[in-house]
Formats: structure tokens, sequence, C-alpha cells
């Protein structure tokens, strides 16, 4: 099984690093990261008006990936299943868990790919040491620029920001990792993306529902979505940073369980 899956996930990486839409992605992203961070830096100047926090968040790390995370798994995934390429891994005897499993690792490498760009202008406009500010809609890498930027950092500061960043990506690819079951079920990339859009709106929701209510709080930091994971900054201690990595973690494992439970009823045509 575990030689199967090293085939499948090998096939799929070579795919992905021969797919436009991936490129394309990667691009958009690429771009939306370095109009993110420039805005951020000219708001506090007071070169661009301060109510265009708005737009920048448009092009934030949190707004992109909502929606282009999903569409590459309903290219990913749903593709596939127009393709045949899944049906014939199952006739050429892959095990269901097995293409699951490869589907997931590579999902999540896709994810950090797109990302990647995020982390990179991140890290550079921190190093120049100057303030950057894109007020209360800032979350993850933009929470991360608005907080800490014009911080100076030490050495064991600089291997936390690495450790805040690495816990980011995983809490993101966590979120998305919601996009798995769906795409194995629905099978259509428009639905995919539609729904995963639409939750990530009632999510946001859902951090008012639990600032009020303590036990709805407990509940929902037990997934990504809570717990503030999001809003991960150097302040945050090391037993938050594990928690959120641990909730992240745990979470992928129920989504790749629920997958499993429902595609391995399905009947592939």
């Amino acid at each position: 099984m575990v030689i199967r899956m090293l085939n499948l996930i090998t096939a799929d990486l070579f795919k992905l690093r021969k797919a436009m839409g991936i490129k394309i992605i990667l691009s958009i992203t690429t771009v939306s990261a370095v109009i993110m961070a420039v805005m951020a830096y000219l708001i506090p100047q007071g070169k661009i008006d301060a109510s265009m926090t708005g737009i920048g968040f448009m092009f934030s790390d949190i707004n992109m990936i909502s929606i282009l995370g999903a569409v590459i798994a309903g290219i990913f995934i749903c593709g596939d299943f127009d393709n045949k390429t899944i049906h014939a891994s199952i006739s050429g005897g892959s095990s269901r868990g097995a293409i699951i499993v490869s589907k997931a690792i590579v999902f999540g490498g896709a994810l950090t790919l797109i990302l990647l760009p995020y982390v990179i202008v991140t890290g550079f406009a921190l190093s120049i040491g100057s303030k950057f500010d894109m007020g209360s809609v800032g979350v993850g890498f933009l929470n991360l620029l608005t907080t800490e930027g014009s911080t100076t950092f030490s050495a064991p500061e600089i291997w936390k920001l690495l450790a805040v960043m690495l816990t980011l990506l995983i809490v993101y690819a966590a979120q998305l990792s919601i996009c798995i079951p769906l795409a194995f079920v629905l099978k259509k990339p428009v639905l995919v993306v539609a729904i995963y859009y639409g939750f990530s709106i009632l999510s946001a929701q859902l951090i008012r529902i639990s600032e009020s209510s303590p036990i709805f709080d407990t509940i929902f930091s037990c997934t990504p979505f809570g717990g503030n994971y999001a809003f991960t900054t150097l302040d945050t201690s090391a037993g938050d940073i594990i928690k959120a990595i641990a909730a992240s973690l745990l979470f992928i494992i129920v989504m790749l369980a629920i997958t499993y439970s429902a595609f391995r009823r399905t009947e592939v045509k």
C-alpha cells in the first residue's frame, strides 16, 4: 500500500508540476502578496487613504486562499474524476485509502506552494524594520505583518517567527481540508469553491459567537477555525502554538476519515 501511495504521490506531483492552473494561481498569489505588503506599507505613511484597507484585505492571504485553495481542490481532485484518473487508479489496484491520503498530501503541498509568496513577502517586509498596518482586517500573514512590523528581531525571535509561519501554513491547510470530502463527494469544482467560501465567511461569524460563549469557544477551539489560531504572532505562547498545530492535524485526520467513510461506499463508474 505504501509503495502504491508513493507512486500515486509521484504521479500527482508530476501532473501538478505540468499543470497550467497551478502556475496561474501561483502568479496570482505572488502579485497579491506584493500588493498586500505595499498597501500595508503605504497606509501608515498616509500615502494612500486608510479606508483602502478593505481593498487591501481582498489581496490578503486569508481571502485569496479561501478562494484559490478551494479552486485547487476542485481542479486537482474533481478533475481526476472527470478524466477518469481515479477510476484508473482503483482498477489498477490502488486502495481508496491510498488514493485519499496521496491526494491530501499533494493538496497540502500545493496549498503551501501558493502561500509561499506570502511567507517570502512577509519575511522580507519584516526584515526591513518598517511599520506596516492594515488595521483590524489583518488575519494570518497580514496580521503577522501588521503586528510585528518595525520590530527588531533577536536570533531566538527569528526562529519563533519561522515557527509562527509554519503554524499558519498548517492552520490554513487544516481549514482547507474540508474541501477534500467535498471534492470526493460532490465531484463538482464550482460547488466545492462556493461551499467552502461560504463556510469561510460563516466561520468568521462563529468567532464572534465564541467570544460570548465559553462553551462554544471550547468546542470551536478544537477546530482550526477557532482559538485565534489564524492570529498567531510572536506574542503567542509555545503552548498555544502546539495547541494550534495539534487541533489542525486532528481536524485533517477527521476530514480524511469522513472522506474515506463516504468514498468507500461510492460506486465509481
